[in-house]
């Protein structure tokens, strides 16, 4: 049977227990030309553009 050979502390034991291996949210980078969040090194996906170029042509669905 596993028995621990030395006390472990409330700060160590609190620390296994905490949140710290959970993953962070990827970070998000603002467009230049809308201001609309998205991930970085990406086409926007509000405007198309990407690095101050017009990439894909983006059409407004009328739902």
């Amino acid at each position: 049977m596993a028995v621990p050979k030395n006390k472990v502390s409330k700060s160590r034991r609190d620390k296994r227990r905490s949140s710290v291996w959970k993953l962070a949210t990827p970070a998000l980078a603002k467009c230049a030309k809308c201001g609309a969040y998205n991930l970085p090194h990406r086409v926007c996906s509000e405007c198309g553009t990407y690095a101050g170029k017009q990439i894909v042509e983006v059409t407004e669905d009328k739902a």
